[in-house]
């Protein structure tokens, strides 16, 4: 059984794929240091943190059944010290946490937390709810954040990004010394500064895992998360495949194609929103304070960076009708290049029908 188990447990958006990837990339040497990293023959730990929340999630959960008790199984198989890492993990219930505990035990577990301030969460979560089908404006789902009875207006985002709430629920029973918050630096800073925190959170030496990674989970702009929408609700109403979504729209047309085009108007909080921003950020660090935990970086991380004095805000709901198509325009390319790309399988019939029939002699 592993001596120590570090549970990094989210929250969405505060460069966990970046972090689970420079993990990954780097295991068999971490692994010579006594530093290990689980992910079996899956590439990550999405299928066990899917398996232990139990969401549906647009119909995977039945495909990962009993991927958390494997994920287990191979932790009690390795010593030293084992990292795990998967920000859907953030909304675990807390009977879910004390099964995880329960099947992590008898090693000391740490749970990890990284955090970004509201203010940038808050479109960054808007957008994944865009890549993930939905059809939500900017302007609602911003509103139902700000009501008085938020937990019930938008459920998932207060279960996965709201920091009290989030180390409430895992850091029960968990003494204070081990449970970790890593803040994400604001930018501007070095590109490796969240991962040398993650890090000496870890205690590992930097040293240990040299390569980088590539995988980002990039922002797309106003126009392009606008085309998103509206193609959503065509999509709906074709009843497109869920895994055809994810590797056409989210991974091809998105990650590969929109969120690469340059100068895109930046989403971020309508103007009379910083005021609730700023009051959310001093509920977190009081929290963080009275409960004595572990800081890696800076506190003031999370109090949101209001834009400079004159900056135009761009509303994502009403984008330039003229960037809208461009971005209509780029994405079409990617499609039709894609398309050219993947050979046609009834020609790949006809021809393997041809191959035999040479080969073949009728009477």
């Amino acid at each position: 059984m592993a001596d120590v188990v570090y549970l990094h447990v989210g929250a969405p958006k505060t460069g966990t794929t970046y972090l689970q990837d420079r993990l990954s990339v780097n295991r068999t040497r971490l692994a010579r240091h006594g530093v290990h990293y689980p992910v079996g023959q899956q590439e990550d730990m999405f299928g066990a943190a899917l398996d232990l929340i139990e969401r549906p999630w647009g119909g995977l959960l039945d495909e990962v059944r009993g991927e958390w008790a494997a994920l287990a199984r191979r932790v009690r198989r390795t010593r030293g010290t084992v990292v795990i890492s998967h920000e859907i993990l953030a909304a675990a219930s807390r009977s879910q946490i004390e099964r995880a505990m329960a099947d992590l035990a008898p090693a000391e577990v740490h749970v990890v937390l990284t955090a970004r301030d509201v203010a940038r969460q808050v479109p960054a979560e808007w957008q994944e709810h865009v890549k993930h089908r939905r059809r939500v404006s900017y302007a609602r789902f911003v509103r139902r954040l700000r009501t008085s009875d938020a937990r019930k207006g938008d459920k998932w985002f207060w279960e996965v990004q709201s920091l009290p709430e989030v180390l409430g629920r895992w850091s029960a029973g968990l003494a204070p010394e081990r449970v970790h918050l890593v803040t994400v630096p604001q930018p501007g800073a070095a590109p490796d500064e969240l991962w040398l925190r993650f890090c000496r959170v870890l205690g590992i030496d930097p040293a240990w895992a040299p390569r980088d990674s590539e995988r980002r989970n990039p922002s797309i702009g106003t126009a392009e998360a606008t085309l998103v929408r509206r193609l959503n609700r065509r999509l709906q109403e074709a009843e497109y495949d869920h895994a055809d979504y994810r590797s056409l729209v989210r991974e091809l047309v998105v990650h590969q194609t929109l969120a690469d085009r340059p100068d895109m108007d930046r989403i971020t909080l309508p103007p009379d929103a910083w005021d609730w921003a700023d009051e959310i950020a001093e509920s977190w660090l009081d929290w963080v304070t009275g409960a004595g935990i572990d800081v890696v970086g800076d506190l003031d991380e999370l109090r949101p960076r209001r834009p400079e004095e004159g900056e135009p805000w761009h509303d994502p709901d009403r984008p330039r009708p003229s960037d809208v198509a461009d971005a209509a325009l780029d994405a079409l390319v990617a499609v039709l290049t894609e398309t050219a790309r993947r050979p046609d399988p009834d020609e790949q019939v006809s021809q393997k029908v041809a191959r035999l029939a040479r080969r073949v002699r009728l009477p």
